[in-house]
């Protein structure tokens, strides 16, 4: 039959170099992978199987057959499951089509290792970690056409027409000889029983000492007294098609009116498609054992979709479908009781292991807090949840209720500041005021952090209240010394100055007032009650949703010897005073320090050399 060739995508490509390589410890995975795939293949042909049973009529015992032949070095893992025809080998096994892939795969580039690879999730491809060459041979269930794919890993592969092979798919692999270990059966029932037994599907090893080597009956299913901490990890693994280990695992069986089994893991590292607009979670909907989907969207929210795992059903029909999914009842119970399930076990961990859990929220804070902003019913419970950096922790992060119990007295909101960098956003000017005071202020990095609070308002009726934002009422704050920075601000006559600054900067700012939130900065810009937070402006505008700022409020410091200077000479000159140079200066000075380019880059020079050289 006529051979097709084709090149690889190119992400696959630069996934190839990357695999071939890299010098691995534990190449044994590859098998793990492999088996995984073909016990996803069995899965899918039994569920099609309910409503199409003719497709498993000429061979209704599924299983996984390894083999191997130590003189031609070869490998074989087959099974007899839905099998790929022409358009799914290309589809599987030529491209990769997953968002931010190229992004991830830069990271990658050097820092090659089995935990980076396995956040991708790329099973196959281990394969040409051990093998010269790898041959595909599949027949798709319920046609009679076979295909075979061959690929030495390097720029492409080819595909043709071939006879012989039955229903499902067998993966040859031609190993190298530094990895004839491989061959050896005793090598290989090792590998099985150390990663797949927890399969449910026989695994058949054909050799001297033949038969089915691991137990065959789904993990989930099992007592959990008879299940021990490798065997939960190992089926992460092959559910989540991850490295890592699993950070917590819920394991909890329910009776009733309805009855589940619920087996969850969340990862310890994020999966690098986290972040993916689609929000797909990664949880596999099981009805008596028999797999359904992984793309059951109802089953739980976006805002959960890092978990790991299988919900079994005893209730829903086996003839379900993705139509019959939506709305349906049953599945609206089990999310619900799903999501309290996990809240519940992230508040004992959150007690219990404060520090692990800060890590969690690290990894999957941003994700939890998208429910806020989408005006969930478990805002009140992520808000127990959250973890935060403040301006009081420069490690430790704190939770809203640590943040209440040191709030000062007299102080009528919870203070927050947002930014791109923790670093920077700590020297922000507009902190000064309340750091002196020591007022804590929670540190937002996270772009969800822009949007949230305004839909939530408030915490225990405390609101929320950006420190760029509005007026700052601090004088009304109970402070920690008696340094003059922190006198009231009203005593200071700068009316002269406010004005000469107004009408030299005109439109350039929305107004100029004194400011209780400056110590040491002479100048900051601040947003008006009725304008969007400065970072939150930004953001919008960066993503192109908005296409021109807002004229600031421009904040003086009334204490700083710049304005306490400046307000003399106004005062002492009047109208006459020639303010222009520098009161753009000032706006200038306050764009910087906001992290902002300035106006005109030309006019910041020029002005500048006048105003040097007018004092030299």
């Amino acid at each position: 039959m006529t051979e097709e060739r084709h090149e690889f995508q190119a992400e696959v490509g630069r996934l190839l170099q990357i695999v071939a390589n890299s010098l691995y410890s534990e190449q044994d995975i590859f098998l793990r992978e492999l088996i995984s795939n073909a016990s996803d293949a069995c899965e899918r042909l039994r569920y099609a199987a309910i409503t199409h049973p003719d497709l498993i009529a000429e061979d209704p015992e599924l299983s996984i057959v390894i083999s191997l032949d130590k003189k031609k070095r070869k490998l074989v893992i087959a099974d007899n499951g839905i099998g790929m025809n022409h358009d799914d080998l290309v589809e599987s096994l030529g491209t990769i089509a997953r968002s931010g892939t190229m992004a991830f795969l830069d990271q990658l580039q050097d820092k090659t290792g089995v935990s980076q690879i396995g956040q991708f999730g790329v099973g196959f491809y281990s394969a040409f970690m051990v093998a010269d060459q790898v041959e595909v041979m599949s027949r798709k269930a319920g046609d009679s056409k076979a295909w075979r794919w061959v690929s030495d890993g390097e720029g492409g592969y080819t595909i043709a027409g071939t006879e012989g092979q039955n229903r499902g798919t067998s993966v040859v692999l031609t190993l190298k000889k530094s990895a004839t270990e491989f061959l050896e059966e005793d090598r290989l029932r090792s590998i099985i029983k150390t990663y797949s037994d927890h399969i449910a599907l026989p695994i058949v090893l054909e050799g001297k000492e033949g038969g089915m080597v691991n137990t065959a009956s789904a993990l989930w299913t099992r007592p959990k007294k008879d299940i021990d901490s490798e065997q939960y990890t190992e089926f992460y693994r092959h559910v989540g098609h991850s490295f890592d280990d699993p950070w917590l695992t819920i394991h909890h069986h329910v009776e009733g009116k309805i009855e589940y089994t619920l087996l969850l893991f969340i990862p310890s590292t994020p999966p690098f498609d986290l972040f993916d607009p689609q929000r797909q979670h990664r949880i596999k909907l099981y009805v008596k054992r028999v797999f359904i989907t992984d793309q059951c969207e109802e089953l739980v929210p976006p805002y959960l979709r890092f978990l790991r795992g299988v919900v079994d059903s005893e209730d829903l029909s086996l003839n379900v479908s993705r139509e019959m999914l939506q709305n349906n009842p049953l599945l609206t119970k089990i999310r619900a009781a799903i999501v309290k399930r996990v809240f519940r076990e992230l508040t004992k961990r959150a007690d219990k292991s404060p520090e692990e859990y800060s890590t969690f929220w690290g990894n999957f804070g941003a994700v939890l807090k998208e429910a806020l902003y989408e005006g969930g019913e478990q805002s009140a419970d992520i808000l127990k949840l959250a973890r935060f950096y403040s301006t009081a922790s420069t490690e430790k992060l704190v939770s809203l209720e640590e943040y209440l119990d040191r709030a000062k007295e007299g102080q009528k909101a919870i203070y927050t500041a947002s930014g791109d960098d923790l670093g920077k956003l700590r020297q922000s000017p507009q902190l000064e005021g309340f750091m002196a005071r020591g007022i804590e202020v929670i540190l937002f990095t996270d772009p969800i952090d822009d949007f949230w609070p305004a839909r939530v308002g408030n915490y225990n009726e405390i609101p929320f209240q950006s420190v760029t934002h509005g007026i700052a009422d601090l004088e009304s704050v109970a402070k920690n010394s008696d340094d003059e920075k922190l006198e009231s601000v009203d005593d200071v006559d700068l009316d002269t100055l406010i004005a000469l600054l107004k009408l030299n900067l005109g439109d350039a700012v929305k107004d100029v007032r004194s400011s209780s939130r400056l110590t040491d900065s002479p100048v900051c810009l601040v947003a008006d009650e009725s304008q969007l937070d400065i970072h939150l402006e930004r953001v919008l505008k960066q993503h192109k949703h908005i296409d021109n700022t807002a004229a600031r409020i421009l904040e003086i410091n009334p204490r700083h010897p710049l304005i306490v200077a400046l307000d003399k000479r106004a005062k002492l000159e009047g109208a006459a005073t020639d303010l222009e140079d520098v009161a753009h200066l000032l706006l200038d000075q306050a764009c910087i320090l906001e992290g902002d380019p300035v106006t005109s880059p030309g006019d910041f020079a020029r002005r500048l050399s006048s105003v040097i050289s007018k004092c030299l």
